[in-house]
């Protein structure tokens, strides 16, 4: 049996720009993904996935002689986006799918599905390190992206995330332990948003954007090294401004909280999940007499 683990993240800065070479700076969840493997005589895989409270949201059988063949797999479409991931990863090792035997593979998350930590990023780095291949060419021939939650579920620190001109990932770990760390707040926003049609529509609107992508780095070289909370509130929102002239989209604060008095800024792509609120006082009472219940300290969320 081999056992593996995953990190979630949350993407501080950098959102849509990181896929254009702008410096992102995200952080590892203590949240993410557990991944078991057995080897079995028979040569199927017996493919499990669990949320949090258990529930099965995948359960796949596929035998191995069809994930090595080239035939279109009809099924789910968990079913064909799971062999076309092995199939990508058998292409880098091909001494894992052998026609010898197959395998029981059970994962398991330890946050809701819906949250929109890195259900498919946990997912591919755990089946890389099965693999023993890159994580990085995985996600590219499989889901796409920027890559930077590939390196949040690696490691457990903070880190600095850009893509250099070949597309190859460039990590640097960093410490953030600010005085301000107790008046950092994560809120769900009570609706999945979906980061491949957000992507698209970023891609649509976005023009040149040379300028930004540099104003973007650098709020992301400084926002992690303030000890000033008013320093690091003003960051955000500046960083919220240029992200909103470039998709045309109000900001999360402008839509459901403008009479909030702290700040606001969404992580990853606009219009769900979780969003990051900066709050000299405890904001709970706010966002439960808003409706939104899931509310958690820094601590409680982050590595």
């Amino acid at each position: 049996m081999k056992e593996f683990y995953s990190n979630g993240k949350l993407l501080i800065t950098g959102e849509y720009l990181v896929l254009d070479g702008a410096e992102a700076f995200a952080l590892p969840t203590v949240f993410g993904q557990s991944m078991r493997v057995v080897a079995i005589e028979e040569k199927y895989i017996y493919w499990t996935c669990y949320d949090v409270d258990d529930t099965v949201w995948i359960d796949e059988k596929i035998s191995i002689k069809e994930i090595l063949s080239d035939n279109i797999v009809e099924g789910s479409s968990y079913l064909v986006t799971l062999v076309s991931v092995l199939r990508a990863a058998h292409q880098q090792n091909n001494q894992v799918l052998t026609e010898d035997g197959g395998f029981r593979v059970e994962a398991k998350l330890t946050f809701p599905r819906l949250w929109g930590l890195g259900t498919s990023s946990t997912w591919i780095n755990n089946v890389a390190q099965w693999f023993e291949i890159n994580p990085y060419q995985l996600l590219r021939e499989s889901f796409g992206g920027s890559g930077y939650d590939i390196a949040c579920a690696k490691y457990d620190r903070p880190i600095l995330y850009k893509k250099d001109q070949l597309d190859q990932p460039l990590v640097r770990q960093v410490d953030f332990y600010p005085p301000f760390l107790d008046r950092l707040y994560f809120v769900y926003l009570n609706q999945k948003q979906s980061s491949k049609e957000g992507i698209g529509a970023y891609k649509q609107k976005r023009g040149k954007i040379d300028s930004e992508i540099e104003k973007i780095s650098t709020i992301s070289k400084v926002i992690w090294q303030t000890d000033s909370f008013v320093e690091f509130t003003y960051l955000l929102q500046e960083h919220e401004s240029i992200v909103e002239k470039i998709i045309q989209q109000q900001s999360v604060q402008q839509q459901l909280f403008s009479d909030f008095s702290g700040t606001i800024k969404s992580l990853g792509a606009w219009g769900g999940d979780f969003v990051l609120v900066a709050s000299e006082d405890d904001p709970t009472d706010y966002f439960l007499s808003k409706g939104y219940s899931t509310i958690l300290k820094y601590n409680e969320m982050i590595k």
